[in-house]
């Protein structure tokens, strides 16, 4: 089968007969062009290290099935090394806060309070979500979605000691540029919806007083338990 792979030099063709992208890319590595660099590492979709982009859409290489005249990209909105290795922008997990402050008298956890948020514990990294967001083209600030299902990871977490000061972080760049499209979550191998966090830090940030900043340009905007006021 034929596939087009982006190189720092251009577009490439090769040939492999591979049944998975990764052992493709191993195969071609091996046999046909020694240079070509990408990353893998469980290759059993635990890691997430090799994501790309198959046909300008977000996929693991080790668990892509590969189809003939299939085009190989590295991630979007991402730095690139080379090749296809790129290099994710978690510093946003530090702008955003999004790491337990532990309280001082740790609470005993139930396992009704671990299910919360146990399908956010299970992001593995591999930056997929970053790559298919577009608000990134108008807004490379963003805080993304990434992070902001990170911050609801222990804004919803008992534990949590500083869940206002994390709030009050994602109002700029954070939940209220999200446009809510959901294409995070239709690429997202652990089955994430980002979406569905940002809405709930978007209730969450209600409660503390806060609002969609771009209702006030409309000439409204909510009172403290989030209701419009005209």
């Amino acid at each position: 089968m034929k596939l087009s792979i982006k190189k720092d030099s251009g577009f490439i063709e090769f040939y492999s007969s591979s049944k998975t992208l990764l052992e493709a890319l191993d195969d071609i590595k091996t046999t046909k062009d020694n240079s070509l660099c990408y990353s893998s590492g469980c290759r059993s979709g635990v890691c997430g290290s090799c994501a790309v982009r198959v046909n300008g859409v977000e996929v693991l290489a080790c668990s892509y099935e590969l189809k003939d005249g299939d085009v190989v990209e590295p991630l979007k909105n991402t730095q690139t090394i080379r090749d296809l290795v790129v290099v994710a922008p978690l510093e946003f997990n530090a702008k955003a806060k999004a790491y337990l402050c532990e309280k001082e008298q740790k609470p005993i956890i139930t396992k009704e309070q671990t299910l919360i948020n146990e399908l956010q514990s299970e992001c593995i990294l591999c930056a997929s979500c970053f790559s298919i967001c577009p608000v990134y083209e108008l807004n490379p600030n963003f805080l993304g979605p990434f992070a902001l299902t990170r911050v609801w990871r222990y804004v919803s977490d008992v534990r949590e000691d500083e869940a206002k000061s994390k709030i009050d972080l994602i109002q700029q760049d954070g939940i209220w540029d999200c446009t809510l499209c959901n294409a995070c979550t239709t690429v997202c191998p652990q089955g994430i919806s980002s979406k569905a966090d940002i809405e709930k830090l978007r209730a969450k940030s209600a409660m503390f007083g806060y609002s969609d900043p771009s209702f006030s340009s409309f000439g409204f905007g909510s009172s403290f338990d989030g209701s419009p006021v005209f």
